[in-house]
């Protein structure tokens, strides 16, 4: 499902014009995206989290070059599902049902 969809259903359920639901969610992304920019996580219950995972500082191998560089410590964005939403699609996603596998 793309963003266009997910806001034809969204609109389709609720009956608010399309046009809103797009600003809605554009709002709701921007303001995830600046919330752990500015380092701090956002919880939403029932749903999941949206968290800053720390990556260590490692080694890494420039192929081409055949030479080690040091990746130094860095943070990025992750998403944690909640117990709730993961049972649901446990129990309801299947092999025959999955459209990407």
């Amino acid at each position: 499902m793309r963003k266009a969809d997910l806001v034809n259903e969204i609109a389709d359920k609720t009956g608010i014009a399309k046009v809103d639901v797009l600003v809605t969610l554009e709002a709701f992304f921007s303001e995830v995206k600046d919330t752990l920019a500015g380092g701090e996580n956002v919880y939403v219950r029932g749903f999941g989290s949206f968290i800053i995972k720390k990556r260590a500082e490692k080694v890494g191998r420039n192929i081409k070059k055949n030479e080690a560089i040091v990746i130094p410590e860095h943070y990025i964005p992750s998403f944690k599902p909640a117990k709730i939403f993961v049972e649901q699609v446990k129990s309801n996603v299947t092999p025959e049902n999955v459209k990407n596998a």
